[in-house]
């Protein structure tokens, strides 16, 4: 059903991740206007699975109408298990802790969230905003490929490395801080005989992952972590980025060897910098940050649900503010805020799948191999993703 409330409000949003897809759901359901831009030619088919935990995050689902469809979709994720060089165990963490309650391939949920939004947003593929001018009653946008265009507002949607942050807050450098970590991730055939069982490998400062694709056991994803200062490297020369993953993990044991072979032939790779956004005001003038590009840490293990409730919140507060935006983008922050803190507060993924030290990785391997430490984690994350006062908009 669409209601009236931003009826005729023109909404620009970069990015067709996850959350761009969402808030652009939520805001058509209001009867705005939408628009998705996306750098990519398509829909990202790579990137690693996601979890949703606690009430919160699966309550805003069900309201999107789309739990069941994510639930047939789900990995079904396992226990996770450290193993040394010649595969025995070390720790094994439950699949409580490893999936929480949902876990999904983002590429799927990216596509759930595309088809839901799709028959009542525009999107333009392989198109980026180049410049945006705010003016007294809008936004005007000029894009690399398409006609230039005016918008009421700009939504950010788009990312650690957000474009709308760049050009409307000012540059990456200000709000993102590098952790002291990189990541990357491929797909290869299974030769290995892995199931999809995770498995982990580390040595001090370098972690690699391996485990089979659950709904495809004839292919694996890798999944690599390992200490470095910034680096300067291009985004787009996949060659590149290749050879700083070699050269960073040759001469390691287990299956390492193996995988290193496979990222060779890989014809897709996710690679990216473990970091952290802190923006001081997460609106400015007509334009606002949702999702990673407000508050996201990589491989934060609540950032994809907390954006979906963002999703929900920045649109079902501008169309209680009856497309206000300087009340709607004010009462979002104050709402989200709090919220999002509480687990981008410390987190450090990095620092957890990859110790710097044989020390630190020792006292992580055995503290992980104690249940108590195992009900913790899983305590932890069940409080960290719940909100009893998620507020209930009408639509």
């Amino acid at each position: 059903m669409v209601s009236s409330e931003l009826r005729g409000l023109r909404v620009l949003i970069s990015g067709a991740g996850v959350a761009g897809p969402a808030v652009a759901y939520w805001l058509s359901r209001y009867g705005a206007d939408t628009t998705v831009v996306e750098v990519a030619p398509a829909l990202r088919t790579s990137g690693f699975a996601v979890d949703f935990r606690g009430p919160t995050h699966l309550g805003v689902l069900s309201k999107m109408g789309v739990l069941d469809d994510l639930r047939a979709l789900q990995t079904h994720a396992g226990a996770m298990r450290g193993v040394d060089e010649n595969g025995r165990q070390i720790f094994e963490l439950p699949a409580a802790f490893a999936g929480g309650d949902l876990e999904v391939h983002r590429r799927d949920l990216s596509r759930v969230f595309y088809e839901r939004s799709a028959e009542r947003t525009e999107y333009l593929f392989g198109d980026v905003i180049a410049a945006a001018t705010e003016t007294a009653d809008g936004i005007h946008v000029e894009f690399g490929h398409h006609v230039a265009r005016t918008f009421d507002l700009v939504i950010g949607a788009d990312g650690l490395h957000s474009g709308v942050r760049r050009i409307m807050f000012g540059r990456e450098e200000r709000y993102v801080r590098h952790l002291g970590y990189y990541l990357a991730g491929w797909d290869l055939p299974n030769s290995l005989g892995v199931d999809a069982t995770p498995l982990q490998y580390n040595v001090p400062g370098r972690m690699a992952s391996v485990a089979a694709d659950q709904r495809n056991p004839d292919r694996v994803g890798a999944f690599v972590v390992f200490v470095s200062p910034r680096l300067d490297y291009d985004w787009r020369d996949i060659d590149q980025q290749k050879k700083l993953i070699a050269d960073t993990f040759t001469g390691l044991r287990w299956h390492v060897p193996h995988l290193l072979a496979g990222l060779r032939d890989a014809p897709e790779l996710y690679f990216d910098s473990i970091s952290r956004a802190s923006v001081p005001a997460w609106s400015s003038g007509r334009a606002a940050l949702l999702g990673d590009a407000a508050w996201g840490v990589t491989l934060g293990g609540m950032g994809v649900g907390t954006a979906i409730v963002g999703a929900y919140v920045l649109a079902g507060e501008l169309a209680a503010a009856g497309g206000d935006h300087r009340a709607g983008f004010s009462a979002y922050e104050n709402r989200m805020r709090p919220y999002a803190a509480r687990w981008q507060r410390g987190a450090s993924p990095g620092k957890f799948l990859a110790p710097a030290s044989a020390l630190g990785l020792w006292f992580r391997n055995s503290l992980l191999g104690t249940r108590l430490a195992q009900r913790l984690l899983i305590s932890s994350t069940k409080t960290l993703a719940t909100d009893a006062d998620l507020p209930e908009y009408v639509s």
